[in-house]
């Protein structure tokens, strides 16, 4: 992403988007209520005014909605954002809905009646953070799944099934091609994703064998390979992956790893009656006394709320919250961490001190 202008002083903000992660950033950014202005694909009526006889073609446009809806699909990268038009070309007419497509290299200005601290910093970090092409590879005797990791958690790329020779039962022979088929696989996703680093991880000495076919085969993957160790399999596997101190050093300055402990801390204070609550009210009790430290949401929550017109009062402990200095944090629910905050509401935060009722 890159911030092309910055006129918070008059309420807008216009951005490049430079990768699809820019999309979930963007969806967490753009509130209801928001003006949001970019180039569109529009049906235009040509010729006669008769609908009948009228060509309908599209044309490229510069609109501006007034936001009612925002969607973000993260498994199809795609946002939307509909609403009312409020500002266009002569032939458009004013008021109509319409709903703009925001894709890789779109430029959109954000205008908001007062922009939240939280929301500016979410747009730098996009802006200046290069989040690292990492490859999950998690495999146990004939099941391995690869998952490519995102600022909002991990994308299940593919899975495989096969067999290896079992050491216990040497007479009984096999002839797999499983490893082989993993590493044809990690091949083509480095190349094709362009993976900076591959975590390969599994329980026992699975992935110790992988490496050796690797050494064989494919020797250029080895520099990019860190070995992990898990006890899960499958989904399990990848959440418990994202926790390894193996993964962490690869991933120093990700986002993921940050929400995982400032999660982890929430939990920790919970448990033992400390600085933290959770739930709507009494977050938002412990906002308007000024004493939250961290505020965790979820995306799921936001998203929820939106649809159903009842992000009032999220939006106002967020508020609230930044106001009074309080870090707040997205969290997104496609990793255990977040399905964690996702099973407390959605909502919770650490306080600056312990709060009794």
């Amino acid at each position: 992403m890159k911030i092309i202008k910055d006129d918070r002083k008059h309420g807008s903000v216009t951005i490049s988007v430079s990768s699809l992660d820019d999309l979930w950033f963007l969806s967490q950014v753009i509130d209801l209520g928001d003006h949001v202005s970019g180039k569109t694909l529009r049906k235009m009526k040509l010729g006669s005014s008769d609908e009948r006889k009228a060509n309908v073609v599209k044309r490229w446009v510069k609109v501006t909605v007034l936001v009612d809806k925002v969607e973000f699909h993260k498994y199809n990268n795609s946002l939307r954002v509909a609403g009312k038009i409020t500002e266009g070309p002569d032939d458009v007419q004013l008021g109509s809905f319409h709903t703009i497509n925001v894709e890789e290299n779109a430029v959109i200005t954000i205008e908001k009646k007062k922009w939240l601290k939280h929301q500016f910093n979410r747009l730098k970090e996009a802006s200046v953070e290069k989040f690292p092409k990492v490859l999950l590879c998690v495999l146990d005797r004939k099941e391995v799944s690869f998952a490519l990791l995102k600022r909002f958690g991990y994308q299940l790329m593919s899975e495989l099934e096969g067999e290896v020779q079992e050491k216990r039962f040497p007479s009984v022979k096999k002839s797999s091609s499983f490893y082989n088929d993993v590493v044809k696989a990690l091949q083509e996703y480095v190349v094709r994703l362009n993976i900076e680093h591959v975590v390969i991880a599994s329980p026992a000495f699975w992935k110790e064998e992988l490496l050796k076919v690797i050494d064989k085969s494919a020797p250029e993957l080895k520099k990019k390979i860190t070995l992990a160790t898990c006890n899960a399999q499958g989904k399990n596997a990848l959440n418990e992956v994202l926790k390894r101190d193996e993964v962490k050093k690869v991933l120093k300055n990700a986002r993921i790893i940050q929400e995982i402990a400032l999660v982890d801390e929430l939990f920790e204070e919970i448990g033992k009656d400390g600085c933290a609550t959770y739930g709507v009210a009494e977050v938002g009790k412990v906002a308007f006394a000024g004493a939250v430290k961290v505020l965790l949401v979820t995306d799921e929550l936001i998203h929820s709320l939106r649809q159903e017109n009842k992000f009032a009062s999220v939006e106002k402990i967020l508020q609230v919250v930044d106001s009074t200095q309080g870090e707040i944090h997205i969290i997104a629910v496609d990793h255990e961490a977040g399905q964690r905050l996702q099973g407390l509401g959605g909502i919770a935060a650490i306080t600056r001190y312990k709060c009794y009722e």
